[in-house]
């Protein structure tokens, strides 16, 4: 706690000065004082009823956030919750788009780029999730799951989760959830991988797991001195020149 120590003798004048300059610091420390960003993580597991149901989860924003996507179904791992989640479930499509409903927009980067994907879609090689998910030996180390991070708008969100192989037509032209889906997935969870060994497939089950963590953007920097700072500066210095005379 800053305290300011005046005698009796200490002209009014000097006196004013230092107590506007004293409080002028301690209303500047109070206002400058950043409280770090704290991330709030939702930790979600469940089981699809078939390869082409889906699950969606609705997020809300009240202000600019990073949001980041992680599933750990296909591979396992240890959720942010610290619970260990087993491997064997399906490789995921996962997705994120503004709205709700039909008219849900998929979100997009810069680029243009949907923020949408699975292991079986071209653009996976930017999101593979492994680790903090682990991976599955289908006659080689094979990562499934997804790691997807954006920074978002205050607005409300739908996060898609399905079959890697029941994918949403909305990734094929930046388009809507209301568009449906192509289902290549043959009526079966099931992941294969082609080496020049051959096919090693993988009898999925249809157990998913996904975190969402949603981390405030924070913008600080260093403020200007406010009028009134410069003010008790400039009676403080004119009391110290009166003072000299």
């Amino acid at each position: 706690m800053l305290r300011s120590h005046i005698s009796s003798r200490t002209p009014r004048f000097l006196q004013l000065a230092v107590y506007v300059f004293t409080a002028v610091t301690v209303m500047a420390i109070r206002l400058f004082t950043v409280t770090p960003a704290i991330a709030d993580t939702t930790s979600l597991t469940g089981a699809l009823a078939t390869p082409e149901d889906t699950n969606t989860t609705i997020i809300h924003l009240t202000g600019d956030a990073t949001v980041t996507l992680q599933t750990y179904g296909f591979g396992g791992g240890v959720n942010a919750m610290g619970t260990s989640i087993a491997s064997g479930g399906f490789d995921p499509f996962l997705a994120i788009f503004s709205g709700t409903g039909s008219g849900a927009t998929i979100e997009t980067d810069t680029l243009g780029d949907t923020f949408g994907t699975s292991d079986a879609l071209s653009n996976y090689s930017g999101f593979m999730g492994c680790p903090p998910a682990g991976t599955v030996d289908l006659g080689g180390a094979i990562c499934g799951d997804i790691t997807m991070t954006l920074a978002l708008d205050p607005g409300t969100y739908t996060v898609l989760l399905s079959d890697a192989l029941y994918v949403a037509n909305a990734v094929y032209d930046n388009g809507t959830l209301g568009e449906g889906f192509t289902d290549f997935t043959g009526g079966a969870f099931q992941t294969c991988n082609t080496t020049d060994s051959g096919t090693t497939c993988a009898n999925d089950t249809a157990n998913w797991a996904l975190d969402i963590t949603t981390t405030p953007n924070v913008v600080t920097g260093v403020p200007e001195p406010s009028s009134l700072t410069l003010l008790a500066v400039s009676i403080l210095a004119a009391a110290l020149f009166r003072r000299a005379k």
